[in-house]
């Protein structure tokens, strides 16, 4: 997709000889939700971590016209991705606030104070609990808070792994509200690997399913929902 906000082409990463990902072509265009899906060990951290610049990789990885490829993850933040971590990667000992500030530290115009009320609007919980240590808030609490720290970079591409991962149905729907919004309402895109085939199908506007490092399948989350295979490989639905 030449003019997708990300294009990657022959996306290859591993962990010294072991290559994981062998060959990924896959975009997101501005203000698109993509999911990518897989069960455990298919590949799917593997690739946020390729596209932060957290592992070595190869192929060509282009955002917003630019190569990204060989950025470290310092400059690919500058460059407008910030990334959600599985496991949510929250800094247990600081406040939630010290927390949210941490997230801002690329900034290079306006004022970090701006974001904080912005996103306490977005996540009242988090402005109720601005001065705790982040290691006190529940898992859904935690994850609010880790999109809100990085959403206080102000990326262009915003990429969720398994942010479903350990949380309770109804807060899962919560979130997955909340991530649905960011793009209705702010025109985000989100690139999200996800687990929970049923509820990110029905978010995502395409979707990729990845097996053992390749791409299997593809097509519009409506399209990947109504296919059988996709269904009982990844619903538990047996047609």
């Amino acid at each position: 997709m030449s003019d997708a906000l990300l294009d990657v082409t022959g996306l290859t990463a591993g962990y010294g000889p072991i290559e994981v990902l062998h060959g990924l072509d896959f975009s997101v265009a501005d203000g698109e939700i993509v999911v990518i899906l897989g069960a455990n060990g298919a590949g799917k951290t593997t690739t946020m971590r390729a596209l932060s610049g957290m592992i070595s990789r190869g192929g060509t990885i282009n955002f917003g016209g630019r190569s990204i490829g060989g950025m470290r993850p310092d400059a690919v933040l500058r460059a407008g991705v910030s990334q959600v971590p599985q496991g949510r990667g929250t800094f247990t000992d600081l406040s939630v606030e010290d927390n949210l500030l941490a997230g801002a530290y690329t900034l290079r115009g306006g004022t970090p104070g701006d974001d904080l009320d912005r996103w306490y609007g977005v996540f009242p919980r988090l402005a109720e609990r601005k001065d705790q240590k982040a290691g006190s808030l529940s898992g859904g609490e935690q994850q609010m808070l880790a999109i809100a720290r990085a959403m206080m970079n102000r990326p262009k591409l915003l990429l969720c792994d398994e942010p479903s991962l350990g949380l309770a149905p109804i807060i899962t729907q919560e979130l997955f509200q909340v991530l649905g919004d960011l793009r209705d309402e702010m025109g985000m895109s989100l690139l999200i690997v996800e687990q929970n085939a049923g509820l990110s199908l029905q978010l995502a506007d395409r979707a990729y399913v990845l097996e053992t490092g390749d791409i299997v399948a593809t097509g519009t989350g409506d399209e990947l929902l109504a296919d059988d295979t996709i269904k009982e490989a990844y619903l538990g639905v047996v047609s």
